[in-house]
């Protein structure tokens, strides 16, 4: 595993750090949007006094705070989609990867990061048995997940019953209901609600503390005046997973699938979405990592 200079530098200088996936730039943005988000978003953590950490896996290493020239020859190097389990195999056999979100939560953990932002977690799928490594890594990784709830390609009550059987703490940020990628809000009710990032961390802290292994997730709703109602998005949803039937497309291939064909469906507006959805959860999480070293 490399952590880069400026990674390394933060963790030893109590610097507030934030992970960042890779998936999204290689397997959730259309290029060139995928580029500039990952550029954007590092960016806006500079911004706020954090210093951002993208993790990914070029030719084998394990590298967590890649630079913008590493990112694009991870792009080149048609990196695999992989999660937990893959680790071994990819740095075995000197492969390049992006990271989702179980294997980012992983590799933070190892790397003394706490806090880290994606976009929408992944969950129990509609259809066929298929649930994501996301929610046992959840169950492991003491890590504070910022995420806008799961992905409305998922099957929600399901994706909410497993976080709650795997003793996954939850928390809505400034929400009851648990929110669904680009739609807002889901019909489901949380049990806990939080209201700034101060009490996320000391939450974060007090389940440390006590020992109590797991991730702490914080579901963060895309802003309103980006949110797309959801009749229309499952409309979308649902001719895509109509062509993935079709077209033989199943397990960790679905998702990207649905996501791009989705946004073409929409015109762009579910590209847009994301893309606000993440800046909005990077905020968030800077915020927290921020209150996590005033505790300190």
């Amino acid at each position: 595993m490399i952590i880069s200079q400026k990674v390394k530098k933060a963790l030893e200088s109590n610097v507030p750090v934030v992970a960042l996936e890779s998936t999204v730039i290689a397997h959730g943005l259309p290029y060139p949007n995928n580029v500039e988000t990952a550029k954007l978003l590092e960016e806006m953590a500079l911004n706020l006094g954090v210093v951002p950490a993208t993790i990914g896996i070029l030719k084998g290493e394990i590298i967590v705070g890649m630079t913008h020239e590493q990112i694009l020859e991870m792009l080149e190097d048609n990196p695999l989609k992989i999660g937990t389990r893959e680790i071994p195999y990819v740095v075995g056999m000197k492969k390049s990867a992006a990271t989702t979100v179980s294997a980012t939560m992983r590799i933070a953990k190892l790397s003394g990061i706490d806090v880290f932002a994606t976009g929408g977690i992944g969950g129990v799928h509609v259809g066929d048995w298929d649930v994501s490594q996301d929610i046992t890594e959840m169950a492991k990784s003491d890590v504070v997940v910022v995420s806008a709830g799961c992905k409305s390609i998922l099957d929600v009550r399901k994706t909410i019953e497993f976080l709650e059987t795997f003793q996954v703490t939850v928390v809505g940020y400034k929400t009851e209901r648990f929110p669904i990628f680009y739609e807002g809000l889901s019909d489901y009710k949380l049990d806990h609600t939080v209201d700034n990032s101060d009490e996320i961390a000391r939450i974060f802290k007090a389940k440390k503390e006590l020992g109590i292994e797991g991730a702490l997730l914080v579901a963060n709703p895309i802003p309103n005046e980006y949110v797309i109602p959801e009749s229309e998005v499952q409309g979308y949803i649902q001719q895509a997973l109509n062509e993935c039937f079709e077209k033989g497309i199943s397990g960790k291939y679905v998702t990207p699938y649905l996501l791009s064909r989705v946004a073409q469906l929409s015109n762009g507006r579910t590209l847009k979405a994301n893309i606000e959805l993440l800046k909005n959860n990077v905020v968030l999480a800077c915020q927290i990592a921020k209150s996590l070293k005033t505790l300190n």
